[in-house]
């Protein structure tokens, strides 16, 4: 079974298609899309509009072609169209919304998890606390909650974030895979300690429970993202905890994506840029 995986294209309208050419071409059997899906420049509130507009074509040509596409939001794509996001992916049979959920696919088991660690960032909406015992980096400003149309502040966010679970309990939660040795985790944020974590100012801010987990359960395979600049940062855009491989491929100016042959575990990343 061959996947394409890609995550954070963040609206670039030319990376999207670009991947259906990529997708169609290889004859994929799925692609898979690890959140940051919407565009984050300019205003947040139409995302929704990017949503119903250019993602359903987008959506229904992957449809056509017998595609499965399987994807979530991340976290800088406002929770409040969530439902706008599983609205639309609903409307076609091969497109799957993956966020906390379960997908069998040719006997392989898709888990999603869109939960980020907590960050200096002001956007809130998928924030956790990683474990009980987290230290918050320091805020650059006052947390926002997205409503309907404005933002919720929040006057105290760290005491806001101790009432949510935290992304061990969230892990927790998911749904348990019949077979773990044919299970892929799609979880947006990266792992600690492999060096696909790390930020422009050389902090690694990757995901201790996450990491855990991994070792804990010995899934297949786990794809990531969130952390685009991290393969520029270390060299390293994939690795192993225990026999799990865990890919991290990054997405900075060019198209960035692996494919992966799930029944060798052959697998490899390609960059194409904008001929546009």
């Amino acid at each position: 079974m061959k996947i394409i995986f890609v995550t954070d294209l963040h609206g670039a309208k030319w990376k999207y298609n670009q991947l259906f050419t990529v997708a169609s071409d290889l004859k994929a059997d799925a692609v898979i899309n690890a959140g940051d899906m919407l565009p984050k420049d300019g205003e947040l509130f139409e995302q929704g509009e990017f949503i119903s507009s250019f993602l359903k074509d987008h959506f229904s040509r992957f449809n056509s072609a017998g595609i499965y596409y399987l994807s979530y939001l991340g976290n800088d794509d406002l929770m409040i169209f969530d439902h706008v996001f599983e609205e639309t992916c609903n409307q076609f049979s091969y497109i799957i919304p993956l966020a906390q959920k379960i997908f069998v696919l040719n006997g392989y088991e898709f888990i999603g998890l869109n939960w980020v660690v907590d960050y200096p960032f002001r956007l809130k909406d998928r924030c956790r606390r990683d474990t009980k015992d987290y230290v918050f980096q320091k805020q650059f400003g006052t947390g926002l909650l997205s409503t309907p149309g404005s933002w919720k502040e929040l006057d105290d966010w760290f005491a806001y974030a101790h009432s949510l679970p935290t992304i061990e309990e969230e892990l927790s939660k998911l749904p348990y895979p019949g077979n773990l040795k044919n299970s892929i985790y799609v979880i947006h944020m990266p792992p600690a300690k492999l060096g696909l974590d790390k930020c422009y100012n050389g902090s690694e801010v990757g995901s201790r429970a996450i990491c855990d987990f991994i070792a804990q359960h010995q899934p297949k395979l786990t794809l990531h993202g969130h952390i685009h600049e991290s393969p520029v940062m270390t060299g390293k855009w994939y690795d192993k905890i225990g026999e799990t491989i865990c890919i991290q491929p990054g997405q900075l100016d060019d198209f960035t994506y692996v494919v992966i042959d799930l029944e060798t575990m052959k697998f490899d990343r390609f960059q194409e840029i904008n001929i546009n």
